[in-house]
């Protein structure tokens, strides 16, 4: 087979270095080495397939194809180019199964010179890996778009690298759940877990049931043709699509359309609150989850299948007599009891239908099969311990997404990670099989979800895939830190080009807040705050039909703008004599804070969605003349010229001189302890509602205190 496609230039050092001059990776290959050589990226770069994957490689050609055509901007030839004229990328790959599997060879090879590219994997997955490296390190050149000699070698850490999707609380249409798994398969993730059913919404059709999308969904639901072109169009980018269908709890959407599930009598109503439990003592609940789940299986072909189990509420257990008494009767003691006997049941027509069940931890109780795979959202002790009793795990917690943690909270956090992982043996070790970062959908819609999702993700899949010492946590070495974010950025913007939305959605949504007024004033000051997530100091849980078009929704979960100020303030205050290019760019963006808020202020009158921000405004404008003020006490004078004498004061006048002075000292130190007290109050964690701590009516955080608080530390040790 012969495609028309293009390619990347690559002059990479060793691993471990910064790469400002090349184009990012992300995640960092295992073994990377420069060659001799370079491959011009122009409409006469064709694809080759050779082996035996033809068929399995042909849509993620197709795509990687039109990738990169948005990457560079370069039209394909409409006939193929004359052999002498071509330039090949050459993908020699035997096949593999029709569907990615878990703990298949996912590794590969890439190697450019001269006289072409190769691409060289055992299976389709480790050749889609490829392709994904390859695209990352197009650059321009002198002549164009091109890709530089190189060596690559490389293969994951985990078998199990993932992204949970909730589509209920927020409904995801199906365009949104492509262009994510194209952003996922671009940084090499390999599960995309599906979380179908909630409270708040049932999203799948089903024929044997059809109740269950008809009255649990609002009308928002993937049909049975979307499921399996979606579990197509993921298979085609080397991602497995893992259903999770949630009980027995969190099943709130399943009892309108089938009341005699529920553990109460109801009624019951979409997203109402109250909810319940399944019944988990009646015989015809058990044979309604079998007829479910095989019908599901049909849909889904992956060996594995996610039940939810976390968050069980007792209540209803506990208040029915007929569920008591059947606990007596089969000498279940407690809830947690119940939970058991419920998930052995479950676990039998899950195995029944060929499949393996996958559980949030809270399943973890004795009496549980070593058979169920355990999802830890509570700690990694959780899923050290687990591991520990013979189960197999993957790692949630410290990767939760609507949290809007930075980019490097996620990047310390490792599956292998704490003191209880230290002492598995081998054996209990090789039983953690990876992680997956979690997308719940209280706080995001089809609009912003992506600007959640990305880029931060990003280096959570460097820290599925890559080496475990490509760096070190985040308080013993923050260079490397630095050296993540140094790449995390290209690789946000390089996203773009895959379709996601994280970048697109910002200046749209700005611009709808402004309405028809000037749109400047507040882009300046969302450029300098960071948005708060679920659990963090955000007020409310938005419901399912509530617009998600607050100053808020817009902002970011990090703030570029003052990560790169903050990054700044560091190496003036380290040479405030010779660091004449990052005090200047500093001057510069402290003076546009500190004139804003005049610009800001006439766009809030009568505008709702303004007035929050409002007092964040002011307080942006004051940090900017604190920046000011702050550089001016920290920039050592000129220095006198040796030639001039210094003048001869009289007594009277060095006394009125030293008075002078010693005021002057006094009044920086008093403004600076009140500036300290500012900064402290902008530092102060948020707190949920803004009770007993800092008031946030505009749950965001306003990030332009960090560089300014640098200064500041600086001054007080000067």
């Amino acid at each position: 087979m012969r495609i028309t496609t293009m390619l990347f230039t690559l002059a990479a050092a060793a691993i471990p270095a910064l790469f400002a001059a090349q184009p990012a990776l992300m995640p960092m290959p295992v073994k990377v080495q420069p060659a001799p050589g370079r491959l011009a990226v122009n409409a006469n770069f064709v694809v080759e397939t050779v082996g035996g994957a033809n068929a399995r490689l042909a849509p993620a050609v197709r795509a990687f194809l039109a990738r990169v055509s948005r990457q560079t901007g370069v039209l394909y030839a409409p006939t193929p180019p004359a052999a002498a004229d071509a330039r090949r990328l050459v993908i020699d790959c035997a096949g593999g199964p029709e569907y990615p599997a878990l703990g298949e060879d996912e590794s590969y090879t890439l190697d450019v010179s001269d006289a072409e590219a190769r691409i060289k994997a055992a299976t389709a997955e480790g050749a889609i890996h490829g392709l994904a490296t390859f695209a990352q390190w197009i650059q321009p050149g002198p002549d164009g778009f091109q890709v530089a000699g190189v060596h690559i070698e490389d293969r994951p850490r985990f078998p199990w690298r993932g992204l949970m999707l909730d589509v209920c609380r927020h409904w995801m249409p199906v365009e949104v759940v492509k262009r994510n798994l194209d952003a996922m398969a671009a940084v090499k993730l390999n599960v995309l877990h599906w979380h179908l059913s909630e409270d708040q919404g049932f999203r799948v059709e089903s024929k044997r049931y059809p109740r269950l999308h008809q009255m649990g969904s609002d009308g928002d639901y993937y049909t049975q043709d979307q499921i399996r072109e979606i579990v197509t169009y993921a298979r085609d980018r080397a991602i497995r699509v893992i259903p999770e269908f949630d009980v027995p709890g969190h099943s709130g959407a399943w009892f309108p359309g089938y009341p005699e599930l529920a553990s109460t009598p109801g009624p019951f109503t979409l997203g109402g609150r109250g909810g319940s439990e399944m019944d988990p003592s009646k015989e015809s609940t058990y044979a309604f989850l079998d007829g479910f789940i095989g019908e599901m299986a049909q849909l889904f072909p992956d060996p594995y299948y996610h039940i939810g189990g976390d968050e069980v509420n007792p209540r209803a257990w506990n208040q029915s007599e007929s569920i008591q008494a059947f606990a007596r009767e089969h000498g279940l003691k407690d809830a947690p009891a119940i939970q058991v006997y419920f998930n052995q049941r479950l676990l039998k027509i899950v195995q029944k239908y060929g499949k393996t069940m996958v559980g949030w931890d809270e399943i973890l109780v004795p009496g549980l099969p070593t058979d169920a795979v355990i999802q830890s959202w509570r700690g990694q002790k959780s899923l050290s311990e687990a591991a520990a009793k013979g189960y197999r795990g993957i790692l949630s917690w410290g990767y939760y997404l609507d949290h809007l943690s930075p980019a490097s909270f996620h990047y310390a956090v490792d599956p292998l990670g704490g003191p209880d992982a230290a002492n598995l043996t081998p054996e209990q070790t090789a039983r953690i099989m990876g992680g997956e970062a979690c997308m719940w959908a209280e706080l995001v819609g089809p609009e912003t979800v992506d600007s959640r999702i990305w880029p931060r993700t990003a280096a959570i899949a460097e820290r599925l895939w890559s080496s475990r010492d490509i760096t070190d946590d985040i308080n013993s070495d923050v260079t490397k830190m630095d050296a993540m974010y140094s790449r995390l950025d290209p690789v946000s913007r390089n996203l773009e080009f895959t379709g996601a939305m994280h970048r697109a959605y910002y200046q749209p949504m700005l611009d709808r807040i402004a309405g028809g007024q000037p749109v400047g004033p507040l882009r300046v000051l969302a450029d300098s705050i960071e948005a708060l997530g679920l659990g963090t100091g955000r007020n409310g849980r938005p419901i399912g039909t509530m617009p998600l078009n607050r100053f808020v929704d817009a902002c970011l979960p990090e703030s570029e703008l003052a990560r790169s100020m903050e990054l700044a303030a560091r190496r003036f205050v380290a040479n405030p004599a010779g660091d004449k290019d990052d005090g200047a760019m500093l001057r510069r963006q402290f003076a546009v804070w500190a004139a804003n808020d005049a610009l800001f202020q006439p766009l809030v009158e009568n505008n709702k969605l303004l007035a929050e921000a409002a007092p964040l405004s002011k307080d942006l404008s004051a940090l900017g003349e604190a920046g000011i003020k702050l550089l001016d006490y920290l920039t050592p004078p000129p220095a006198t010229p040796s030639v001039v004498k210094p003048k001869k004061l009289s007594s009277k006048a060095r006394k009125t001189e030293l008075a002078e002075q010693q005021a002057a000292q006094a009044a920086k130190q008093d403004w600076l302890t009140k500036e300290n007290a500012e900064l402290a109050r902008l530092a102060q964690p948020p707190r949920r509602g803004g009770s007993g701590g800092q008031s946030l009516p505009a749950d965001v955080r306003l990030a332009a205190f960090r560089p300014v608080k640098v200064l500041a530390d600086a001054l007080v040790h000067k």
